[in-house]
């Protein structure tokens, strides 16, 4: 009886001992599960790798022109020449009948855009419309079967030092296996400012959210994502110490266009508003420093004077003069020449521009409505 006693008791034991080591492992294959996998899986099927090619063209001068040469051969023209570049980026599916969000700068000159999904379908895409000033891009591509897409979060909602994976295709590797690569960081800062000047355009990068996510050559126009798998920003440019393009690579400073900038953009877009940003306003201004403080006789400040109006301009209509002091413009603070620039360069004709200003020892608020320049006009 005893004997029996044991035999049960070691049989016990040891399926005890089975029971806790299959629970071990199965924590450890749960353990590998966690919020930034989850949030992979849920956002990597609706991303897409995209493949452009431009026309550029090249202006090739007469080298004769105005020598004895012509005179015996004739005037001889000067030539343009084109010449196709190709072009890679990311991209993120936006709705399942197709739309598609990728950077200006990545697909906004293409003659032709041929999109990637990661079931290795491919497809040509239309560019349905660009905003050059804020580098977006909307596509489109025709499917039988509803597609993948990422949904919105609130960018105006993001926590600095929370989690951020970027997606997208780093110098092509989208087009080895159809898979995007991953990176993950957190969010290092946001309501970043700064202008950047692409094709002799500025380029307006307002709010921006900076992220450690490493961020390549080709992530342009992929999405910046939170834990929960919705996008946050699109994946737009870094700060790199590479002499080129091709070489560039992240080194912790990465920056995306915040979601809810993108998709006030994307209305405008799929509404078919025009979206004109030829502003004029009729004034000149000049940074605050010593030397102006002395001149104007001005308190110890930051920002921006207005040194010069046009007569009968909008400005000089809306009532603002020469010697004002722009504090904010439409609520913001205006501390420097970029905070000025970034607020006109990012405005469209038609609109009302709020200036607070310093006029003596006087704060006024004044309106300004936005119209096209005219004609051989110097002043902004």
């Amino acid at each position: 009886m005893k004997k029996q006693y044991l035999i049960l008791l070691a049989s016990i034991t040891m399926l005890f001992a089975i029971k806790s080591e299959i629970i071990a492992q199965n924590d450890i294959a749960s353990s590998r599960q966690n919020a930034i996998t989850r949030a992979i899986e849920k956002a990597s099927p609706a991303i897409v790798g995209i493949n452009v090619t431009e026309v550029r063209q090249v202006l090739y001068r007469n080298p004769y022109s105005g020598t004895l040469f012509e005179r015996f051969f004739g005037r001889q023209r000067d030539r343009v020449r084109e010449y196709e570049v190709k072009g890679l980026g990311s991209g993120f599916i936006i709705s399942p009948d197709g739309y598609i969000l990728t950077n200006n700068h990545v697909a906004g000159n293409a003659k032709k855009v041929v999109v990637t999904t990661t079931d290795g379908k491919r497809f040509d895409a239309d560019i349905i419309g660009t905003d050059p000033a804020t580098d977006i891009a909307l596509l489109k591509i025709n499917s039988d079967e509803r597609l993948p897409y990422l949904q919105f979060a609130d960018s105006d909602d993001l926590i600095i030092g929370e989690w951020a994976i970027a997606l997208g295709n780093p110098f092509g590797l989208f087009d080895i296996n159809a898979k995007p690569t991953v990176t993950v960081g957190v969010i290092s800062n946001k309501g970043v400012n700064f202008l950047e000047e692409q094709d002799k355009r500025l380029t307006v990068y307002k709010d921006m959210i900076q992220t450690d996510a490493a961020i390549s050559s080709g992530n342009s126009g992929g999405p910046l994502v939170n834990a929960e798998g919705k996008a946050i920003g699109m994946n737009t440019m870094i700060f790199s110490t590479a002499q080129s393009q091709s070489g560039s690579g992240s080194i912790g400073i990465g920056f995306s266009i915040p979601i809810n900038r993108v998709s006030q953009i994307v209305e405008l877009i799929k509404s078919k508003k025009t979206i004109n940003r030829n502003v004029y306003l009729g004034l000149e201004i000049q940074e605050i420093d010593e030397r102006v403080i002395k001149y104007l006789n001005l308190p110890d400040i930051r920002g921006v004077v207005i040194y010069s109006t046009q007569n009968s301009g909008p400005a000089n209509r809306a009532g603002l003069e020469p010697g004002d002091v722009i504090l904010t413009i439409n609520g913001r603070k205006v501390l420097r020449e970029d905070d000025f620039y970034i607020e006109v360069y990012d405005s469209m004709v038609g609109e009302t521009m709020e200036f607070q200003i310093l006029r003596g020892d006087n704060e006024k608020t004044i309106k300004l409505q936005l119209e096209e320049p005219q004609q051989n006009r110097r002043y902004r």
